[in-house]
């Protein structure tokens, strides 16, 4: 029952009658020996990290250590407040929450890496806001974000969520693909839909670099995680339309497999390349790191 694919995933839970999450969760428990009530547990913990995380991140003043990022949750939250996004309501706290969960990390505040640090805004910031805006419970969101592991799961054995491996698109895409299929579980997407809705996040993520300014997980990072939550809540919507991806998701992971093995290094967490090595990343990086110009 070792999940390798998401074509499997798809055949057995429907071979068995399962939901996707119950035949995720039940795959785990075979892989792993830890029993389902404890893999649920932690499920519900992790979410409970995941809510502190984005509520702390909301914070006017707070500020990262290299002082690049900090603040923009706030910003942009407000923003929704007062009335003048023009997002809906969900996608708006779904952008503000995602944005407040990376700047936590970049201030080496508590976050849950959902696949990883980089990325760890986008999932909890669609899911929490899909809560409040809906009303969903929290068993509701653990069962998406089950779903949403099982995603993670095949994208990290068939390619990775690395973006030192394969780029943000490892990192971010993943993310958005993880988030983009929770979302269509909660809403009541069927399960061709919400697969399809991974892979049209996956795909829009494809070849995109992971260049971090002075190899801090600050800029580009904070704010792709705010954009990516938006993807990932477009690419559910347009799944759940009828709108598919040409290409299989399975076909789309290992496309994102083929793009990272011949990303050059320099886009690759490197901070050799793209926007840490602009007139202006690299000024940052030398205040930060007290470098000399000459130098």
């Amino acid at each position: 029952m070792k999940i390798s694919s998401i074509e499997s995933i798809l055949t057995g839970a429907a071979h068995n009658r399962q939901a996707l999450w119950q035949y995720i969760l039940q795959a785990e428990f075979q892989d792993s020996g830890v029993p389902v009530d404890q893999l649920i547990h932690r499920v519900e913990k992790t979410y409970q990290v995941m809510k502190q995380a984005a509520r702390a991140g909301l914070q006017e003043d707070g500020k990262s250590l290299s002082g690049l990022t900090g603040g923009d949750a706030y910003r942009y939250y407000k923003r929704w407040q007062d009335g003048r996004s023009i997002l809906s309501d969900f996608n708006a706290k779904a952008v503000a929450y995602a944005i407040a969960t990376n700047e936590q990390n970049a201030s080496m505040g508590v976050i849950v890496a959902a696949p990883t640090a980089g990325a760890s805004g986008i999932l909890p910031g669609v899911l929490i806001a899909a809560q409040e805006e809906f009303g969903y419970l929290d068993t509701d969101i653990v069962h998406s974000l089950i779903v949403a592991s099982g995603i993670g799961a095949v994208i990290a054995t068939r390619a990775s969520v690395s973006g030192a491996a394969g780029g943000c698109q490892a990192e971010c895409g993943s993310a958005a693909a993880m988030a983009a299929g929770a979302l269509a579980y909660l809403l009541g997407g069927n399960h061709a839909q919400v697969m399809n809705a991974a892979a049209l996040a996956l795909k829009n993520s494809l070849g995109l670099a992971c260049d971090p300014v002075a190899g801090l997980v600050e800029v580009p990072c904070v704010k792709r995680n705010g954009v990516f939550a938006s993807l990932a809540i477009t690419a559910c919507d347009m799944s759940l339309a009828g709108i598919n991806s040409v290409i299989p998701p399975d076909e789309v992971i290992d496309a994102m497999f083929q793009i990272g093995s011949v990303m050059p290094t320099c886009i690759r967490e490197t901070a050799e390349g793209g926007l840490a090595i602009t007139p202006t990343g690299l000024a940052c990086k030398r205040r930060i790191f007290g470098i000399k110009e000459e130098e």
